[in-house]
């Protein structure tokens, strides 16, 4: 049981607390979340003369200042709270079981209501963001390079379609460095909307009939590279027939 002269040192420390949590929003705007607009707190117009990196970075201060304020507005709720619970003169018991909080307690923490075991902070969520279940680096399930005859349009090749015209990266950020800035980005010697060289010179109609062969810049390219190398086709020599397919057949 607390004696008279404990309450009232404990409501003096709840008060200043208080006080000093109403003085510290006050102060700092409440963290500047009063404002319109994240710019507004950093005191930019856009975000369109800033490096990703800059904006990434403000990004991150800009949670941690949103979980400060959310633990700075429950720590005055519940000091609010326990002022509340002394007027009315239940301050010291737990609102779960009702029995005496220990002073041993209330002096670490005196805006609790809860004994140590129901306190509602006890709990520690071990739960993942959930884009985690779809997102996972680079590009996870949406990468599919590595699937068997797969030419689909996949999150690589759509980061790729983007990424030609211009990254934040330099040649100097690659593995391999490029020979111009176009060229900074992963896997940007890929060729785009074909698979083969050959189907920049190679066609057929409507019914995979009538194939013909249209020669143009790309087609002196591909018989260069073939002359060099001495092969009949980039897949090397093929037999008269064909009788040995090069790709596996469907099951």
């Amino acid at each position: 049981m607390l004696s008279t002269q404990q309450l009232a040192e404990l409501r003096l420390q709840l008060l200043k607390e208080k006080s000093e949590l109403e003085e510290h929003f006050d102060q700092n705007d409440h963290l500047g979340f009063e404002r319109g607009h994240d710019h507004e707190s950093m005191g930019e117009l856009s975000s369109y003369d800033n490096h990703p990196a800059d904006d990434a970075t403000e990004l991150y201060e800009r949670e941690k200042d949103n979980a400060l304020l959310e633990h700075y507005k429950l720590q005055l709720g519940n000091i609010n709270h326990a002022l509340e619970a002394m007027e009315q003169g239940t301050y010291g018991k737990c609102e779960v079981c009702g029995k005496e909080i220990p002073t041993e307690r209330l002096e670490a923490l005196p805006n609790t209501t809860y004994c140590i075991e129901h306190s509602p902070d006890q709990v520690t969520s071990h739960d993942r963001p959930i884009e985690e279940g779809v997102l996972m680096p680079p590009f996870g399930k949406f990468d599919m390079d590595e699937s068997d005859e797969n030419v689909a349009f996949d999150a690589e090749d759509s980061w790729q379609a983007v990424a030609e015209w211009g990254t934040s990266d330099t040649p100097s950020d690659l593995a391999f460095p490029k020979d111009h800035y176009n060229d900074t980005y992963n896997e940007s010697e890929e060729s785009i909307g074909y698979v083969e060289d050959y189907e920049n010179f190679v066609g057929n109609d409507m019914y995979g009939q009538n194939i013909t062969v249209y020669p143009n810049a790309q087609h002196e390219k591909y018989e260069d590279a073939l002359d060099e190398e001495g092969i009949m086709t980039s897949f090397g020599d093929l037999p008269a027939f064909e009788h040995d397919p090069y790709v596996d057949d469907d099951k």
